[in-house]
């Protein structure tokens, strides 16, 4: 070993920690969009993405029948329908990333409006929903070939949960908060003792006239407590106790940043290469009273701002900042690099049947750790409005998958303001650019499964190595978005301990697991090597 590290002529750095403010390069390249399909049958509401690069898509069932068959023989019969009792088309499909191809499945009850969580083996645990679906758990393991489908467990939750969220914990559980008229929360698996049901009346505090507290944003903080918000207040709940050990102060400016308000909320990355902090950005949401008002035919003016608290501060306060335009219904998603893409939405109204106006088509790219007045880059607009029921996820290959946009009750394609939308298109962000090809990481191997605090490595190529001061190893766990929430998704970056230089434009990394399952909980994450603010191909882990 010795001696092939002599003839080799390695060198080795010790790391020190990199300059995460270095992000997203100088350019002036705004990105690309690709239309995928013209049509996948169904308008987006909902997407997974699962560790074997196929993303979970699905709709509401009780509007009739979808552009997409179900298989022979495989009808949908629901004498609960509200719409069609007997119907033999698909409301879900399972897309492959790989070779841009969909097939259909078949999910019974009615997905409108729920919510979903991925377990640490890999299932996409799925909860609630409307009429005969409020009260069903739903579950999707990944398979290799076409076996793989729905399966249904009517009655399992305690409560209705129509527009709740969920937020995978360090323990493997799944919390489920809310609903709509739920000022409770709940957990799978469910306790064998007592009551799975408890009372959080935070929620019935943030309800006013439009509700705006339904989609509550949550994030597991790194001391294990869950941060929640919803409307215009935020609290951090010890779960296991019951108990709200913190409540923040409202955030600046009083706009309802939750359905149907509908901001959107990242937790920013954590970084595991200095002392641990946790901060919330919240972007984009309505005015009070804006459903209100849109219901009369005014559509007014979405919030035209973010708010950033640190919340491991001693005195937590919210700092504002305005984004290039306003914005409601926009999904906000990390990207490989540590920014943040906001995605979809509108300039005017609220979420709803026929409630927004004016879309938004141009992403906006938020570099959180740039200079405080250059913060967003403007990014190439998409063709296509993403209003209401529009959903957007990141890929491995650090492509955003654009999908959704229905603001009326049924499928609706002529002789309105915006048509449904079964497209399915691909926004691709400045890094992917082939001009950056020479910067760009490759993962050549790397340890599968991670374990907490331990060591493993990252061989990667890379044609032109700049400096360890610009290079990073950050996991991504993959969103269940809906509705402007990503449910789930969360960044660290990983303690580089050294790299190592073994042949030509060849490098090891020595990087550390994830230090507790508070900060990352298990399950599987993308890994991206970023190289001066260029991320590698996203390569799947699992963290036990």
């Amino acid at each position: 070993m010795i001696t092939a590290f002599i003839l080799l002529s390695i060198f080795f750095t010790v790391f020190s920690a990199p300059d995460f403010s270095q992000t997203l390069p100088a350019t002036v390249n705004q990105g690309e969009w690709h239309l995928l399909h013209a049509s996948i049958g169904i308008s987006a509401m909902h997407m997974q993405l699962l560790w074997n690069n196929k993303v979970v898509i699905f709709d509401r069932t009780d509007f009739g029948p979808s552009n997409l068959s179900l298989p022979p023989h495989l009808c949908r019969h629901d004498p609960r329908d509200h719409a069609l009792q007997t119907d033999c088309t698909a409301h879900s499909l399972l897309y492959c990333v790989d070779t841009n191809t969909f097939r259909p499945l078949k999910v019974q009850t009615d997905t409108w409006c729920s919510s979903g969580s991925v377990l640490p083996n890999g299932t996409l645990t799925q909860t609630g929903g409307f009429n005969d679906g409020d009260h069903v758990l739903r579950m999707f393991t990944p398979c290799d070939d076409y076996s793989c489908d729905w399966v249904e467990f009517p009655g399992y939750l305690s409560q209705r949960r129509w527009y709740a969220s969920n937020q995978i914990l360090p323990d493997g559980r799944i919390i489920i908060v809310g609903g709509r008229r739920q000022f409770n929360y709940e957990f799978y698996p469910r306790s064998s003792r007592g009551s799975n049901s408890y009372t959080l009346d935070f929620l019935r505090e943030t309800r006013d006239a439009n509700e705006n507290n339904l989609y509550p944003f949550l994030h597991l903080l790194p001391d294990g407590n869950l941060f929640i918000f919803a409307n215009t207040r935020s609290i951090s709940l010890d779960y296991k106790r019951n108990r709200v050990v913190q409540e923040f102060p409202p955030i600046t400016g009083g706009e309802p940043r939750n359905y149907p308000s509908s901001g959107s909320s990242v937790l920013l990355p954590i970084n595991e290469t200095q002392a641990i902090e946790a901060e919330v950005l919240v972007c984009g949401g309505a005015p009070p009273g804006a459903v209100s008002q849109a219901l009369r035919g005014n559509f007014v003016s979405a919030s035209l701002t973010c708010g950033r608290l640190k919340v491991t501060d001693e005195n937590p306060n919210w700092v504002m900042e305005e984004m290039p335009v306003a914005r409601v219904m926009g999904d906000m998603l990390l990207l490989p690099t540590g920014d943040v893409i906001i995605i979809n939405g509108a300039r005017l109204g609220a979420a709803g049947w026929e409630y927004g106006r004016s879309p938004v088509t141009n992403p906006v790219i938020y570099l959180p750790f740039g200079d405080v007045n250059r913060r967003f880059l403007v990014m190439s607009g998409s063709i296509r409005p993403r209003m209401y029921h529009s959903s957007a996820v990141l890929l491995p290959d650090g492509r955003i998958l654009v999908g959704g946009s229905n603001p009326h009750v049924y499928y609706n394609f002529t002789n309105v303001l915006y048509p449904t939308d079964l497209s399915l298109e691909a926004y691709s962000p400045p890094y992917t650019s082939p001009a950056f090809s020479s910067l760009r990481p490759h993962i050549l191997s790397l340890d599968e499964n991670l374990l907490y605090g331990q060591s493993f490595s990252i061989v990667f190529n890379v044609c032109e190595y700049t400096n360890d001061r610009v290079l990073s190893a950050n996991i991504v766990a993959p969103s269940f978005t809906t509705h402007t929430v990503a449910m789930n998704q969360r960044m660290v970056v990983l303690r580089v301990e050294s790299v190592m230089q073994e042949a030509g434009n060849t490098y090891r990394l020595s990087v550390v697991g994830p230090s507790t399952p508070e900060i990352a909980p298990p399950g599987y994450y993308m890994l991206f090597v970023v190289h001066s603010g260029i991320p590698s191909h996203g390569s799947w882990v699992k963290i036990h």
